[in-house]
């Protein structure tokens, strides 16, 4: 039995995906920028003696990997239930 999600059962969905595309640049672009900022705010800060600033930018930064880890890693995970999907 072929199990596969039937994706034009919606009309417009490949605006939808278009969309999606979009929006999930846009997330890792923005993460990648962030980590930047982040990790050269951490390190200025912890040269300086700054440890406030320091401790929310070492927050900034680790917000920002998991960000890029979340959006990347779900591409991935719904790959694999779809392919997951099809061995049923």
């Amino acid at each position: 039995m072929d199990v596969f999600p039937d994706f034009d059962g919606i009309g417009g969905i490949g605006d939808l995906r278009a969309v999606i595309g979009a929006l999930l640049t846009f997330v890792l672009i923005t993460a990648v920028l962030m980590l930047i900022v982040c990790a050269i705010v951490w390190a200025l800060a912890t040269a300086n003696g700054h440890h406030a600033a320091a401790s929310k930018a070492r927050t900034g930064a680790w917000t920002a990997v998991g960000a890029a880890v979340l959006a990347g890693g779900g591409v991935a995970w719904m790959n694999w239930l779809i392919d997951l999907g099809q061995t049923l």
